[in-house]
């Protein structure tokens, strides 16, 4: 076979690779987009041909690659759910390895510090704009991967401060983690802290308000455990 014969074919094998090289980013550029607009607009402001526009994508894509919107939604929690694993990992060393007098700051650092991680990452404040919107607005759409995902996540650590507190009911724990998800979501979304404190803080400076969330988490937790009527 000639040279010049071989060329269209060895023009096609290039396309086709580079092509195959090319979804994977299609399909990273398309749950960026998703989850940067789901964040700031709700998964119901949402449409589909918006997400192909912010991402540089045809329209049919997405189906090809997701599906439904519900799909492409919670997809987007799945892709990031690593981030749960490790909770869940420092959780467990916290419980195999530290004396009780400690645990439940143990338990709370394995709680908040992988979440100060993930929100260092502009995608990941998307990402957790989107929880929060998850959780506060209740929306149908969300439930079946908040069960999936987090009611698992939730239990193992209401499981624990049960155990390092064992002078609480369940009930008062399930509180108490109740509020501590409230501070921790607020404060990796919050941006007002720069003018409350006068440009004293930076809006989420993990480094800074990590350990003082923890120890207000930590103290805050045990004094309402340890007051609260049975």
């Amino acid at each position: 076979m000639s040279t010049s014969a071989k060329r269209p074919a060895a023009r096609r094998a290039d396309k086709s690779a580079a092509g195959q090289e090319a979804a994977p980013n299609r399909k990273q550029d398309i749950l960026l987009a998703a989850e940067r607009l789901f964040a700031q607009r709700g998964f119901h402001g949402v449409s589909i041909r918006d997400i192909a526009d912010e991402a540089g994508v045809q329209l049919a894509l997405i189906g090809y690659y997701y599906g439904p919107k519900v799909s492409l939604y919670h997809e987007i929690y799945r892709q990031r759910s690593g981030y749960i694993q490790e909770r869940l990992n420092a959780l467990a060393e916290a419980q195999r390895s530290t004396p009780k007098a400690k645990l439940l700051e143990e338990i709370i650092k394995a709680f908040v510090l992988p979440v100060l991680h993930v929100a260092e990452d502009p995608n990941g404040r998307n990402f957790l704009h989107l929880i929060g919107r998850g959780i506060t607005e209740r929306l149908e759409e969300d439930e079946p991967i908040i069960s999936e995902l987090f009611d698992p996540l939730a239990n193992a650590f209401i499981d624990a401060m049960c155990a390092a507190l064992p002078e609480a009911t369940r009930g008062q724990v399930a509180w108490c983690y109740q509020f501590a998800l409230g501070a921790l979501l607020h404060h990796v979304i919050d941006v007002r802290v720069e003018r409350l404190s006068q440009g004293q803080n930076r809006a989420g400076d993990g480094a800074s308000a990590g350990p003082l969330l923890v120890k207000l988490l930590t103290k805050g937790i045990r004094a309402a455990c340890s007051d609260a009527p049975r």
